[in-house]
């Protein structure tokens, strides 16, 4: 009986306020191509600004791999729009850390989408988890299809082209970590890895958007893939303006 593999959900359903109050959390998650992609901010501006203004400040991971939190990539966005309106680049630093000093945490609405439906691959080797993966994911309104072997993952990636992959790294007696890298290497989707062991700088390494340990929290897998999906193409976003580093 796995009563341990997810975390539980103190309701039967998951309602938009539950839902915003996971977005604050500090659990390191994203790489910072992730969060560049995301953000439409490039990773040396990202740098360039952890290194001139210390404010916004990733975990890192045992191989030295930036790992940013839900909360963090909020912050960077609130700067971001902060530049896109006409202030620099210290200017907006500064007024994220009279809002934090005030008690503020910056957040924004998820993205709306158009056209066809995010289509989510789950590639887990215990069906029981792949199945709540799958209940929690279709609420959002996203297509599934589930693999439990590294064989099924291939052939879904290859068929289907998902948006993402939540990619369980001990799939098959650990092909996972092979996946991950022709995945990223060879495809366009995101991939989220997933593990019971702290394996996220080899995660990283490896070209992964994002990294969950487990047991998995609904809310916390839930909002990592609403942002990603931030990124891709079917997302409506504004015209682009030029970043200040």
């Amino acid at each position: 009986m796995r009563i341990n593999y997810w975390k539980k959900v103190s309701v039967g359903g998951i309602d938009w306020r539950t839902y915003q109050m996971a977005r604050g959390s500090d659990q390191p998650i994203y790489s910072i191509g992730a969060v560049a992609r995301v953000l439409g901010v490039p990773a040396s501006t990202l740098r360039a600004w952890e290194e001139r203004y210390a404010l916004i400040t990733p975990t890192r991971s045992e191989g030295a791999h930036r790992l940013y939190s839900r909360g963090q990539v909020e912050k960077l966005r609130f700067i971001k729009s902060r530049i896109e309106s006409g202030v620099s680049a210290a200017d907006a630093h500064r007024l994220l850390a009279d809002q934090l000093r005030e008690g503020h945490v910056p957040a924004q609405p998820t993205a709306s989408f158009i056209g066809g439906r995010p289509l989510i691959l789950i590639a887990e080797r215990d069906s029981y988890a792949a199945d709540l993966a799958e209940y929690f994911l279709r609420t959002e309104g996203w297509d599934v299809v589930i693999a439990l072997d590294a064989t099924q993952a291939k052939l879904h990636i290859e068929e289907r082209s998902p948006d993402v992959v939540l990619l369980d790294l001990l799939l098959s007696g650990g092909a996972g970590f092979r996946l991950l890298h022709e995945f990223t290497e060879k495809h366009t989707a995101q991939v989220v890895a997933v593990s019971s062991l702290d394996s996220a700088g080899e995660a990283m390494a490896a070209g992964a958007a994002a990294f969950l340990r487990k047991p998995l929290d609904p809310l916390t897998l839930l909002s990592t893939i609403h942002d990603l999906l931030g990124s891709s193409a079917l997302v409506e976003r504004p015209p682009e303006r030029r970043v200040e580093r």
